[in-house]
């Protein structure tokens, strides 16, 4: 049997990595893809990954990806986690570059990566485009509209991506969490702010990435006559968008 191949990015850290982690573990073959050189070096020296350093907000960097991935052989599973929340304003006070930057890397670099690998996924017989949305592309929240609307976006490309390609043989996955504790999701929403970071989670005990890396690693384990179109994934204390109980 052929030995599967996955494309991660955002995998220097929180869900990205601990995705990276499960499917070496089940032995997938994985390309870690992120900006930061060095912790994809510490990845690959403790999973045994591949690794490529790229923006995904460059088109540059994301054909070059393209290039050596094309070139390596068959590329089966993209997974696109790269993303993230840029502060808690309301949108009468947030500033419209933040809204900007949330666009163009959880929007417009998922669709410029997807659209970059998607013929060598078609081409290995049993693609799949995983997109890690979050709920809040299903429910809006005060305090983060850039964001929400960013992640509602992404929820709505995913959903059109999954129609385009119904009858080519490629699945299109969207896994939405909701609060997921890792190292530096909240952190830089709050522009390193750890206190008001580690706040966000006092009183719940949240998802951690390994949660959302294990569903993730589910979808695409399944047979690939069944698409997963979407799972959203929260803590249980978490009802919904306005409904959190802390102890």
């Amino acid at each position: 049997m052929t030995e599967l191949h996955a494309v991660v990015t955002g995998a220097s850290s929180g869900i990205g990595a601990a995705t990276v982690r499960r499917l070496v573990a089940e032995g997938w073959d994985v390309t870690a893809v992120a900006r930061r050189t060095e912790r994809l070096a510490e990845l690959a020296k403790d999973v045994g990954c591949a690794t490529f350093t790229a923006d995904i907000t460059s088109d540059e960097d994301v054909a070059a990806l393209a290039a050596e991935l094309t070139a390596r052989g068959p590329v089966h599973a993209l997974v696109n986690n790269a993303g993230g929340a840029i502060g808690m304003d309301t949108i009468a006070a947030s500033e419209l570059d933040t809204w900007t930057q949330q666009y163009a890397t959880n929007v417009v670099g998922t669709v410029r990566v997807t659209q970059a690998l998607l013929p060598a996924l078609q081409d290995s017989g049993r693609g799949d485009v995983v997109i890690v949305t979050s709920t809040a592309g299903h429910e809006a929240y005060e305090n983060g509209g850039g964001y929400v609307a960013a992640k509602t976006a992404e929820v709505a490309m995913a959903r059109t991506l999954r129609l385009e390609l119904t009858g080519t043989g490629v699945r299109v996955i969207e896994i939405a969490p909701g609060m997921v504790h890792t190292e530096e999701f909240s952190l830089n929403r709050f522009e390193g702010d750890q206190a008001r970071a580690d706040a966000v989670y006092q009183g719940i005990e949240p998802l951690i990435a390994a949660d959302v890396a294990d569903a993730i690693a589910w979808t695409l384990t399944r047979p690939h006559h069944v698409n997963i179109d979407q799972m959203v994934v929260r803590p249980r204390e978490q009802g919904g968008a306005n409904k959190l109980v802390r102890r």
